[in-house]
C-alpha cells in the first residue's frame, strides 16, 4: 500500500521540537500526496523527505506508514536509540498532559506564593532556587529576577524554555539571548519565534547565519506572531543578495516561487540566472510565480517562454510576454 502520510488529528503541533523544514513538510501533508509528491514538492531526495516523515512520526505529528489493519503490536513498536533530552532534563514530550500540568502548577505556585514578595527579595531568591520554586520564577514578568535566574547554577535549557515562552519584557529576553549554551537548544528558539515581544536584535543574531529557506519558513509560519514573521521578511529581503546562487536558486525551487512575493528590491545575479536557465521547468506555480516577479531577469523570462508547459499552456505564456523584462 501506497503510504500517503497525514498529520494526526488532536495534536498540538505548535508543541512539538520541529524544525523549520519539518514543519514545512507537516504543514504540506493532507493525506493525498505520496512520499514522491512530497519530495517532488519539495525539491527534495525521496530518501530526505522519508527520514523527516519518520522523525515525524516518532514525535506523534504524523500517523504511522503501517496501515491500521497491519500495524504491529505494542511491544513492537521502534523506540530511539538516543534520549531526546540531555540528561538534566526531565524525559516527557513537550505536549505531555504531565509537563503541561506542571507548567500551570509553577505558574500558580509564581502568582499565590512569590509573586508579592518585594523585588529585592525575589531577585535574591531567584538566584539560589531549586525546585519547584526554580521554574515558578521563569514566570516573573521582571527583568531583573530572569537576570538573577541566569546567574543559578541549576538552570537548565528546560527552564530557559519557559522564560523564552513566557517573558514579556524586551530587558529579560536579550538576558537570555546572550547565553548560547540556551540559545543553541532548538525548544529555546522556538518558544522565541513564538513570543511577541522578541526583539529584532536578538532574531537577526539568531537567524541571520541560518538559510534563506529557514529565513523564509519563519515568515510564513502560523506558529510566529505577525511582528516576527514581519521581522523574518525584513532579514530574507536583506540576506538574499548576500547569499551564493546556489542557495537563491534553492530556496525559489523549494519554495515554488513563493518566496518571491517577499523579496521586493531582490534580485538575481548573472550566476544564479544562469543556474536557473538550466532547468526544465513543469510546474505552472513556479512558473506564475516568477512571471510575477518584477525582477526576474530578462534570460530567465526568455527561457520561461520557451518551455513545453508554457507553449501549450495560453495564460502562462500571456503573463510571461507581459512582463516588462519579456524581451
Amino acid at each position: 500500500m501506497t503510504w500517503k502520510p497525514s498529520p494526526l488529528a488532536g495534536v498540538d503541533h505548535r508543541a512539538l521540537p520541529l524544525d523549520p523544514m519539518q514543519g514545512y513538510l507537516l504543514s504540506r501533508l493532507d493525506g493525498t500526496m505520496d512520499v514522491p509528491t512530497l519530495a517532488a514538492l519539495l525539491n527534495l531526495g525521496e530518501d530526505r523527505v522519508a527520514a523527516m516523515l519518520s522523525d515525524l512520526v516518532k514525535l506523534g505529528a504524523v500517523d504511522s506508514a503501517v496501515p491500521v489493519t497491519q500495524r504491529l503490536p505494542a511491544p513492537s513498536v521502534e523506540v530511539p536509540a538516543e534520549p531526546l533530552t540531555a540528561p538534566d532534563e526531565v524525559p516527557e514530550e513537550e505536549d505531555s498532559p504531565a509537563l503541561r500540568a506542571r507548567t500551570a502548577t509553577h505558574r500558580q505556585l509564581f502568582e499565590q506564593h512569590l509573586h508579592a514578595r518585594p523585588l529585592d527579595q525575589r531577585v535574591a531568591q531567584a538566584k539560589v532556587a531549586v525546585e519547584p520554586d526554580l521554574s515558578a520564577w521563569c514566570f516573573d514578568p521582571t527583568t531583573e529576577v530572569i537576570r538573577a535566574l541566569l546567574e543559578n547554577p541549576r538552570l537548565t535549557t528546560l527552564h530557559a524554555r519557559l522564560i523564552a515562552a513566557h517573558h514579556r519584557t524586551v530587558a529579560g529576553l536579550e538576558a537570555l539571548g546572550s547565553r548560547v549554551a540556551f540559545t543553541n537548544d532548538q525548544g529555546v528558539r522556538r518558544a522565541l519565534l513564538q513570543n511577541p515581544l522578541l526583539p529584532n536584535g536578538l532574531f537577526r543574531r539568531l537567524w541571520s547565519s541560518r538559510r534563506l529557506l529557514d529565513q523564509f519558513l519563519v515568515a510564513i509560519s502560523r506558529e510566529a506572531p505577525e511582528q516576527v514573521k514581519a521581522m523574518a521578511r525584513d532579514l530574507l529581503r536583506a540576506t538574499f543578495n548576500q547569499r551564493p546562487g546556489e542557495e537563491r536558486v534553492d530556496l525559489i525551487l523549494s519554495t515554488e516561487g513563493r518566496c518571491l512575493a517577499s523579496l521586493v528590491g531582490a534580485t538575481l545575479d548573472s550566476q544564479a540566472t544562469a543556474l536557473m536557465c538550466r532547468r526544465t521547468y513543469i510546474s505552472t506555480l513556479l512558473i506564475q510565480n516568477i512571471a510575477r516577479w518584477s525582477a526576474a531577469p530578462p534570460p530567465l523570462i526568455a527561457h520561461l517562454r520557451r518551455q513545453d508547459v508554457v507553449k501549450r499552456n495560453p495564460v502562462l505564456r500571456q503573463m510571461l510576454e507581459r512582463h516588462p523584462n519579456a524581451s
